[in-house]
């Protein structure tokens, strides 16, 4: 039995979920939003009719600054939306766009009056107002939309379309718990748009007996016997006993939720007003989706031939336009044709020079292992090579005149290029006054070009055209006093003595002489 029952109970719930799911995708939705700059109070009128709209509309929906209505209709279509109610502000007016997706109409209304939620909220003494009452839609209540007009069935047609259509064979009265009520004036032509809760009531039993049904007991200290209470019905205040009267008295065809409210029993429907409220007035109808020709204008009126004018400029506006897109297309298709056909021709350009190619390097190449850009082998190559492989070495250039030396394996025939060095870190220039020739410099590298190998018996110093001293020495070549000993001392450094002069005309010679009488001394 238990498992008969749960087995029941989840295919009834599947059963409920997929009914559910099919009868949200089929009913109408709606995107309640603004455009522009629109201020506090008319944002907050925006708000209140997304709870109007409520379950079947984006509560929470933002709006950005660079959005576009283009926007708007490309998410609506994955989403299932039908309707838009967008809000704009001017100078003067507030404006209000009822736009049917996808292909139209749109009805354009100016919002004369209009008060939010909060503003009747806090003007009424006793308020209804609960989250619950916004689980199932409101049910919509039209009257004087029968007046002759083509703008006034076409009104009442989108405004029916914007909520869900009900079957009263089918209908739980449960699921009622708001109202939409809208008044057509034929007089002014303006439409009055109100928002009510319901609230259903049983009748004809005395406020006493109601009473007690709503578990509120009243103070009964005074009274000898609850007989007083059910017949009299004293201490109880005047606005407890609301006073219903034939126009909202019906009687249930089944059982509503509160308590006396049974089927086939008088009970009495009471509205109260939650907001919010608005009047407006229809100002014109444009064919499509916000552009289009216009079908009805409340102030500008157009005879019967400025009618005919205008559409058949908008018709001859069409066929420009498809002409236009015509010949774009055509351009399209033969920019694509000549590009393919390029593409074509290049390929066999190619294609052709690579069989060029690869016919003359089969005609000049005779011998596999030859080299690219390598002439023919010759016969003294040929007995160069045989030497080399019979005796393991190099021959001799006379040997063989017309052979070409070998190369080693990694290395290319081609000369050598020059390095190029960066600038700043190449050899440093040549100075002509340190040396006696211009022939003469140091290379990079190598050594300095005047040196000599110096001999036993001969001085260190000699003097060069410069009127510099070098001397060869075994610690880098370096030049005296430009570096420091262990001692501390400077290679190459004179010493004076007392007494001797130490004038220009006398330091070659006592230079040598100091030289001569330290080695002596050594």
């Amino acid at each position: 039995m238990g498992r008969d029952k749960t087995k029941n109970q989840k295919q009834a719930r599947e059963a409920a979920t997929r009914v559910a799911e099919e009868s949200y995708s089929t009913v109408p939705h709606t995107f309640v939003f603004h455009r522009g700059q629109v201020g506090k109070n008319v944002g907050q009128l925006m708000l209140d009719m997304r709870r109007v709209m409520e379950p079947f509309t984006a509560r929470s929906l933002k709006v950005r600054k660079k959005n576009i209505l283009k926007d708007f209709v490309a998410v609506a279509g994955p989403l299932g939306i039908t309707h838009f109610s967008i809000f704009t502000k001017t100078e003067n007016t507030v404006n209000m766009r009822l736009a049917r997706l996808a292909k139209g109409p749109t009805l354009y209304f100016r919002v004369a009056k209009y008060t939010l939620i909060k503003d009747i909220v806090s003007s009424l003494k006793r308020h209804r107002m609960h989250e619950q009452q916004f689980s199932h839609h409101p049910l919509l209540v039209m009257n004087n939309f029968g007046v002759e007009g083509m703008q006034v069935k076409l009104m009442a047609t989108m405004f029916q379309n914007m909520f869900p259509s009900i079957n009263i064979h089918q209908l739980n009265l449960n699921c009622i718990k708001r109202c939409v009520l809208l008044n057509y004036d034929p007089v002014s032509q303006e439409v009055e748009f109100r928002h009510y809760s319901l609230k259903v009531v049983p009748v004809g039993m005395s406020r006493g007996v109601k009473k007690l049904m709503q578990e509120k007991f009243p103070n009964m200290s005074k009274l000898e016997d609850i007989s007083e209470l059910l017949m009299k019905g004293v201490n109880l205040s005047e606005s407890e006993a609301e006073q219903d009267e034939e126009h909202n008295i019906t009687e249930l065809p089944q059982v509503y939720s509160g308590r006396g409210n049974m089927m086939s029993q008088q009970s009495a429907v009471r509205l109260t007003e939650i907001g919010p409220r608005m009047t407006l007035q229809l100002v014109k109808i444009v064919e499509g989706m916000g552009e289009g020709s216009v079908l009805y204008h409340s102030i500008v009126s157009k005879t019967e031939e400025q009618i005919q004018e205008m559409l058949k400029r908008k018709e001859t506006h069409l066929k420009l336009k498809e002409q236009r897109k015509r010949k774009q297309e055509q351009n399209i298709a033969m920019k694509k044709e000549k590009r393919d056909l390029n593409n074509k021709r290049s390929l066999e350009g190619i294609k052709r020079k690579r069989e060029q190619e690869g016919q003359g390097s089969d005609n000049e190449v005779e011998d596999p292992g030859t080299q690219e850009g390598q002439a023919p082998a010759e016969e003294s190559e040929d007995e160069a090579e045989y030497y080399r492989q019979a005796v393991g070495e190099e021959p001799d250039e006379d040997m063989f005149p017309g052979a070409k030396r070998k190369h080693r394996p990694g290395k290319s025939p081609n000369p050598c290029k020059k390095r190029k060095m960066s600038p700043g870190k190449g050899p440093p220039p040549h100075d002509k006054k340190s040396f006696k020739s211009g022939d003469r410099g140091k290379k990079a590298g190598g050594k300095q070009f005047g040196r000599k190998k110096i001999l036993e018996g001969r001085s260190q110093f000699k003097k060069s055209g410069g009127g510099k001293k070098f001397v060869k020495r075994e610690e880098k070549g370096n030049r005296f006093g430009q570096k420091k000993g262990e001692n501390g001392k400077r290679f190459g450094g004179k010493k004076t003595f007392k007494g001797r002069a130490t004038t220009k005309q006398q330091r070659g010679s006592g230079g040598r002489k100091d030289f001569k009488n330290k080695k002596g001394k050594s």
